[in-house]
């Protein structure tokens, strides 16, 4: 039997020729380059967290945080509305100047999750 799979995304793939069984369930993990996606959240609050942002802009770039984590933490996260999050946090934080400020340690985790993103991000 041959397969020709173009491409998939998503959590768990079975590609068998005849039959399979499955004992105690399957389960994925979303993850960026190898890390977690979760975690490259976390770098990026934390990368935020050292830019000392303006307070008029902060409170708007945390906000936007909280959302990307709480869809990042959903058992199947909406890509798309990762990638609106993410270029909302991505202005906010290039119109407060921190973008050429932090350097990498800004740029490091919004690389990671907008590849994670593919071509929304």
């Amino acid at each position: 039997m041959v397969f020709n799979i173009g491409s998939q995304q998503g959590g768990v793939f079975n590609n068998v020729a005849g039959d399979q069984t499955v004992y105690g369930g399957q389960s994925s993990h979303f993850t960026a380059d190898g890390q977690d996606v979760r975690t490259l959240v976390g770098e990026l609050r934390s990368a935020v967290d050292q830019a000392q942002l303006p307070p008029a802009v902060a409170p708007e770039v945390k906000a936007e945080l909280d959302s990307l984590d709480a869809e990042v933490a959903r058992p199947e996260p909406d890509r798309e509305v990762v990638a609106g999050r993410l270029n909302r946090i991505t202005h906010l934080l290039k119109s407060a100047g921190a973008l050429v400020a932090a350097g990498t340690g800004l740029l490091g985790p919004l690389s990671a999750l907008a590849g994670w993103v593919g071509s929304l991000g």
